[in-house]
């Protein structure tokens, strides 16, 4: 089987792990490599990016991108995992709290923004996962981190629970977006539903569904290339010498007006690498064969 480079744009089902999701790609189609861009948790649904074969080294500059979720949030109940998955911690009375209320909060939320990660995530710490940590009963001080909300309004509002339209910079967790906002709120809340509706140039509507994915003979005309995925990067495009230098590791001459990394294509249109672009020349970062 020829190599497979690019990237396959799947709505996640729920009850599923992102790595689930890969090992199944694997295995269904006979692909050695595969990874994914941007964790989803088992209860979320919507767009998870795969990765197939060398694209699995593009993986963080498509997590880097902007994200878009419908998040159904339950106002009056906090839980451990800040979702529907953990136990309850907390019951509230939510009824004095109106659409126009959670309106009046949803502000205080957008724009730059730092926010505490949840117990139950991946991040390390001491070289230990936080949710490791967490289901043996530790809770530990975790750091605020920068994160961005361009757009948040309600789409949905059946009391005690509505849904929001989010878009946000990469590194969000909306599970603690949901806790923040129900404590503004003063009664708690937590998510029950989340669905991931694009990842920069990914979106919901022309994502496939798995077991479709699965079942197609023709699945490689699905496969995104990384030139298509990731043309909002700069990029520069080389003559058959230049290539050539890059793709032996060697710096290259190139007046360009970009400064700092950038996509390189060869003639044929292939990205052959990722270059450190600079006083009029490039440096390899990351070579594609």
């Amino acid at each position: 089987m020829a190599d497979v480079f690019g990237f396959l744009n799947i709505d996640k089902p729920p009850g599923m792990t992102s790595h689930d999701v890969v090992a199944k790609v694997r295995r269904g189609l006979g692909v050695k490599k595969v990874g994914h861009a941007g964790t989803l948790d088992p209860m979320a649904t919507g767009v998870l990016v795969i990765c197939l074969g060398a694209a699995t080294r593009l993986s963080e500059y498509v997590m880097q991108s902007t994200k878009g979720y419908h998040a159904r949030l339950r106002l009056g109940i906090t839980t451990d995992t800040y979702d529907a998955d953990g136990e309850v911690q907390i019951v509230r009375d939510a009824a004095d709290i109106t659409r126009e209320v959670v309106e009046a909060t949803l502000p205080a939320f957008q724009g730059d923004i730092q926010q505490i990660p949840p117990m139950y995530s991946a991040i390390k710490q001491g070289g230990r996962k936080l949710y490791d940590l967490a289901r043996a009963g530790e809770t530990v001080e975790r750091e605020a981190r920068a994160v961005r909300i361009d757009a948040l309004h309600i789409m949905d509002w059946s009391p005690p629970e509505f849904m929001l339209d989010i878009l946000c910079s990469a590194g969000m967790y909306i599970r603690s977006l949901a806790s923040d906002l129900g404590e503004a709120l003063t009664v708690g809340a937590h998510l029950t539903g989340l669905t991931r509706t694009a990842s920069g140039y990914f979106t919901l509507e022309t994502a496939l569904p798995l077991a479709a994915l699965l079942a197609d003979d023709d699945w490689r005309a699905s496969v995104i290339p990384p030139h298509v995925a990731l043309s909002a990067w700069p990029s520069v495009h080389l003559d058959a010498a230049t290539t050539d230098h890059i793709l032996h590791g060697r710096a290259a001459h190139l007046d360009s007006a970009i400064n700092g990394l950038a996509f390189a294509y060869g003639p044929t249109g292939d990205l052959i690498a990722i270059v450190q672009a600079g006083d009029g020349w490039l440096l390899p970062h990351k070579v594609f064969s």
